[in-house]
């Protein structure tokens, strides 16, 4: 039999049931909108993160000391990180272009009737650099200011907003722990990393930090609770990484390496991709178990069509039809069920897509691979559940089924 026949009368026998047909390609539309949507929500995610460390600044490290140094050696004096050590670090490791100090303290800050409880942050002027920031208004703090520990601040975007929201900011007073600071600077957008939001902070010179905000010295000098630093290019990464620990342990005399928690973006950014690769392969999963469950709803479907319509394949078999006509006939249903719902699917998934992010503020990213994995494993589920019914109804003797008739 001529194909353009087998599907013509595929096509008939499936109008002529068309509640029954729309509800089996339900299940099929219904998995691959989920295949569609749940694998652009977790690509979405992975391209949101990587833009994040983006903004973060390219080839950061992070370091700090581990606090399990003191507790293992409780007689022992345990030096903190201090600025003499990221005074060495910048004169000792030439793979760094910029070292960043950092005290964080938390406050209130006032501004007339406005109060916030804030973090705020003590640093150097290199900052600016390490931490890839720009500026929208002012200046940012210089080798003076911390010098001469001015009460002087720069503002993030949407704590200064929160200030200011008629006024400019510059020049203005603002309280922190009840002393006057100028501010000198705003920031320019940056958006938010994980939960930290990089446009609600409030940046003070080092030493204001050290001896006004927090209000107490150490024997030793300025205790830091972070150093920022940034790396030459990715080639160098590694490289100082592995300068920057041998120097700290040699500093503080430390024996065990994890007590230097060295960290850099790259670092954070291969373990967030893991994380979101393995929460997209999830949700994929989930969404191929759907559609799975839509298959299994297409053979219950064309089991029950193969033993309505024993009399037409009996009769066509007397009137010459091979076994062959009629698995093709059986099959070709099945997948043209499976394939127009997997279409009808991926409309509704891009189209839910779209407008979840619209109104959700969901990250997104659709992608040709998951569409054609989608009408894939579409067409493919059709034919692997609609063999077992077509083989059936292809079995059938002509005899025995126009007698049943």
């Amino acid at each position: 039999m001529e194909i353009v026949d087998t599907c013509k009368m595929a096509i008939s026998a499936l109008l002529s049931n068309k509640l029954r047909s729309s509800l089996t390609m339900l299940g099929i539309t219904i998995g691959n909108a989920s295949v569609i949507g749940m694998v652009a929500v977790g690509q979405g995610a992975q391209k949101l993160t990587a833009a994040q460390f983006q903004a973060l600044g390219p080839n950061v490290l992070f370091l700090s000391l581990s606090s399990a140094r003191v507790r293992r050696n409780l007689s022992a004096e345990s030096k903190p990180l201090l600025l003499e050590d990221a005074q060495a670090i910048a004169k000792l490791v030439p793979t760094l272009t910029h070292v960043a100090p950092e005290i964080h303290t938390s406050e209130l800050i006032v501004y007339q009737d406005k109060i916030f409880q804030n973090s705020i942050i003590g640093t150097t002027p290199q900052y600016l650099f390490v931490r890839n920031y720009q500026l929208s208004q002012g200046r940012f703090l210089n080798e003076i200011d911390v010098e001469h520990s001015k009460r002087v601040v720069v503002l993030g975007a949407d704590i200064a907003q929160r200030l200011f929201p008629h006024k400019n900011p510059l020049g203005q007073p603002v309280r922190i722990k009840n002393m006057s600071f100028n501010v000198v600077g705003v920031l320019a957008p940056k958006g938010s990393l994980f939960d930290s939001d990089q446009d609600n902070n409030v940046i003070v010179p080092l030493t204001t930090a050290h001896t006004q905000l927090r209000g107490w010295r150490s024997p030793y000098g300025i205790n830091l609770n972070l150093i920022a630093m940034l790396a030459k290019d990715q080639d160098t990464v590694r490289a100082a990484e592995f300068q920057v620990k041998n120097l700290i342990q040699l500093r503080h005399s430390l024996k065990n390496s994890n007590d230097v928690k060295l960290f850099s973006q790259n670092a954070l950014l291969e373990t967030a991709d893991k994380t979101n690769a393995g929460l997209t392969q999830m949700l994929g999963a989930i969404a191929v178990i759907s559609l799975l469950v839509g298959g299994i709803g297409v053979m219950n479907i064309m089991l029950v069509s193969v033993t309505e319509r024993t009399q037409e394949v009996g009769l066509r078999k007397a009137l010459g039809a091979t076994e062959q006509d009629i698995l093709g006939q059986f099959l070709l249903e099945a997948i043209l069920l499976t394939t127009l719902g997997g279409v009808i699917g991926i409309g509704v998934g891009i189209g839910g897509t779209i407008i979840a992010s619209s109104f959700f503020s969901l990250a997104t990213s659709i992608s040709v691979e998951s569409i054609i994995l989608a009408v894939g494993v579409s067409g493919g589920i059709g034919l692997f559940f609609g063999v077992f019914p077509a083989k059936q109804a292809a079995k059938l003797d002509p005899i025995v089924a126009l007698r049943s008739a």
